[in-house]
């Protein structure tokens, strides 16, 4: 292995463990906000299922981000950097103001940017992108229509139960769903920097005839974002977890365990979606169901509106940055 690839690795494991900071909201914002776990706790519980969720999915999604972006014949060393480097750049921008933008999309918006860069628009994989693209609608989507329902169903079953029980059962029923949503995370999040070092080893002759990912690669990614995880996004975990709604452990379990199902679904199909997306539509099904009122609809705007800037945002970051070291 060469330096520079060895290198480019390294700050491929940043980017994952930056990952983690950033989209750490994403796993414990419900189980803090509604104080079942204090942050400390909150960050432990997230961080390990994060770290084991390599041994519940199959490297899928890894596959779609290496091959499914763009074409891998493109793929050297500086291409991998610039695309990190959007992601990174676009993810602290978006920490900074607590902005719970996609990791996941900044990732694709860089391989996108940067192989543009050097080949321009027809080394992009046009069947790869569409799916993306169409799961950037679903994604959160089905994550508001899944806890839209779980909410509903729940409401209605345990409606004639006092608040204080109701309170008290979905408490430790959402230790259950913080864990799902935390492994469903993980496999599919972990992922996206799998598939990026694999492509670049796979470029550099390193893996043989075959693209796939190697294990150190798997185990790497998951303890990078296991740590990055650890280290929390308070910013954005009181974004997702106070400003949109107020939820109650009930509401909590609701939007992680329909967010996780999402999250299930879409790694079992090798789809790469964003975890951000996915639990905000979550929340915001959750907090309506009541009230419609409840829910800050100004603050989920705003987030609306980062989600559609992050791919060519990132993109533009990742082009510049290549165009510089190039």
């Amino acid at each position: 292995m060469t330096l520079a690839v060895a290198s480019v690795i390294l700050v491929a494991l940043a980017f994952d463990f930056v990952n983690g900071f950033h989209d750490a909201a994403n796993s414990i914002a419900t189980v803090v906000s509604t104080r079942v776990l204090s942050p400390r706790y909150a960050v432990v519980w997230a961080a390990f299922f994060n770290f084991i969720a390599f041994l519940i999915f199959e490297t899928h999604v890894a596959s779609t981000i290496g091959k499914g972006v763009v074409d891998p014949h493109v793929i050297d060393t500086r291409v991998v950097f610039a695309a990190l480097t959007g992601g990174i750049v676009w993810d602290l921008i978006t920490w900074w103001f607590g902005i719970p933008s996609s990791s996941s999309h900044a990732l694709i918006g860089g391989l996108a940017g940067a192989g543009v860069a050097k080949a321009g628009a027809g080394v992009l994989d046009t069947a790869g992108l569409t799916k993306i693209g169409v799961s950037i609608v679903l994604s959160p989507l089905l994550g508001l229509v899944l806890g839209f329902t779980l909410m509903t169903l729940v409401f209605w079953t345990f409606r004639h139960f006092t608040p204080t029980r109701v309170d008290t059962l979905f408490r430790r029923g959402q230790l259950v769903s913080a864990a799902l949503y935390s492994l469903g995370h993980g496999g599919n999040d972990a992922q996206k920097t799998m598939g990026v070092i694999a492509v670049l080893l796979y470029a550099n002759g390193m893996l043989g005839p075959d693209f796939y990912v190697p294990l150190w690669v798997v185990l790497a990614c998951h303890a990078a974002m296991g740590l990055g995880t650890l280290s929390g996004g308070w910013r954005i975990v009181r974004t997702m977890g106070l400003r949109i709604t107020k939820l109650k452990p009930v509401g909590g379990f609701c939007a992680e365990t329909g967010g996780a199902a999402t999250l299930f679904l879409a790694t079992g199909l090798g789809i790469p979606v964003s975890t951000t997306h996915t639990i905000t539509g979550a929340i915001v099904s959750v907090g309506s169901v009541m009230n419609a009122s409840a829910v800050r609809w100004g603050v989920a705007g705003r987030i609306v509106w980062a989600w559609v800037l992050t791919i060519p945002c990132s993109a533009f970051i990742a082009a510049l940055t290549w165009a510089l070291v190039h």
